[in-house]
C-alpha cells in the first residue's frame, strides 16, 4: 500500500504517453500523496496518515479528522482508517451515553 491513499483509496492508474506523432508509450499517474499528522478531537491523539491532497481539502472541509472518518465508507479505507474509524465511533457512543 505503498502509492495508495488511506482516506480517499486513491491509487496509481495507468494511461498512454501520446506524441505529436501519435505515437503511445504506457505511463502511470501517481496520486499525489503527503505525509500528515491528523489530530483525532475524540480521542484526543496525533496519526500519521499518508493521504492525498484532495483528500486532506476534504478532511479539512468536512471539519477535521473524525467527522470525515464518520461519513466516509468502509471500503475506501485503509486498515488503520477502518480501525481509527471504529475507536472514533465508540469513543463518542460512551460520551454520547455518559452524557444522557
Amino acid at each position: 500500500m505503498s502509492r495508495v491513499c488511506e482516506l480517499s483509496g486513491k491509487g496509481v492508474m495507468s494511461g498512454n504517453n501520446v506524441s505529436h506523432a501519435n505515437n503511445k508509450t504506457r505511463r502511470k499517474f501517481l496520486p499525489n500523496l503527503c505525509s500528515v499528522t491528523l489530530i483525532s478531537d475524540a480521542l484526543g491523539q496525533r496519526y500519521r496518515l499518508k493521504v492525498s491532497a484532495h483528500a486532506l481539502r476534504t478532511v479539512e472541509h468536512r471539519g477535521g479528522l473524525d467527522a470525515f472518518l464518520l461519513k466516509a465508507s468502509e471500503n475506501e479505507l485503509s486498515q488503520r482508517a477502518r480501525l481509527l474509524k471504529r475507536q472514533i465511533a465508540k469513543k463518542l457512543a460512551e460520551t454520547t451515553q455518559a452524557a444522557a
